[in-house]
């Protein structure tokens, strides 16, 4: 899909804007301020980068875990600034999911596909059974784009909470049963028609719309 001109940089910043909206609407400040935010190695690890900062910015008290770190600039600058403001970084899940009041998972997104490597089944396995209320960055991680979860192995009980999907809907919405928003107001109508995109409306300077899993605004 066209990216309409713009650069990484300011698809993974709108991203993690949306997402970081998203946990302000699900779960305020003022319900607990701790927020795990689990990255993964691609993209869906940078907008779940992206999201801590500004939710440090709202208020909240992220922590990072982030065990397969990526070499390059960008990732790296994502993660300098977190650091630059004493946001901690994790390398026990456990431990901290013990001292979390919400979870972002932004681990694998929707272009995730064969196993989950370690050392994520054990986080997958976490976040399957944690009572502690995950929001999804695009797709569940372990998920396939089309097919849902997975039939076995970490994932195929895991419902999170919630779930962003960004710019829009994937098909494995049809099988997710929580709270679903859309996120990404930077679609330009020209894209949108292009690729018959069902773009929301957004209220005001909203980045989130809460619809229903036919992406019907509620």
């Amino acid at each position: 899909m066209s990216t309409g001109a713009f650069s990484i940089d300011q698809l993974m910043e709108l991203a993690g804007l949306s997402v970081s909206q998203a946990v302000y609407r699900l779960h305020p400040p003022s319900n607990g301020k701790n927020v795990l935010v689990a990255c993964g190695p691609g993209n869906n690890g940078g907008d779940g980068l992206v999201a801590a900062r500004h939710l440090y910015h709202y208020g909240y008290k992220p922590t990072i875990y982030y065990p397969k770190q990526s070499k390059s600039d960008l990732y790296q600058r994502l993660a300098t600034q977190l650091k630059n403001l004493d946001v901690p970084f994790t390398e026990d899940f456990d431990s901290a999911l013990n001292s979390t009041h919400h979870i972002v998972d932004a681990i694998f997104g929707f272009s995730f596909s064969g196993e989950v490597r370690e050392p994520f089944p054990a986080v997958i396995r976490a976040l399957e059974i944690t009572s502690i209320p995950v929001l999804s960055v695009d797709a569940p991680s372990s998920w396939n784009i089309e097919e849902g979860p997975p039939k076995s192995g970490p994932g195929m009980n895991f419902q999170p909470a919630a779930l962003i999907s960004l710019t829009a809907p994937k098909p494995l919405v049809r099988y997710f049963n929580g709270r679903h928003f859309i996120g990404g107001r930077f679609v330009m109508p020209l894209i949108a028609e292009k690729y018959n995109l069902d773009v929301p409306d957004y209220v005001g300077v909203d980045q989130v719309v809460e619809t229903d899993r036919n992406g019907q605004k509620l």
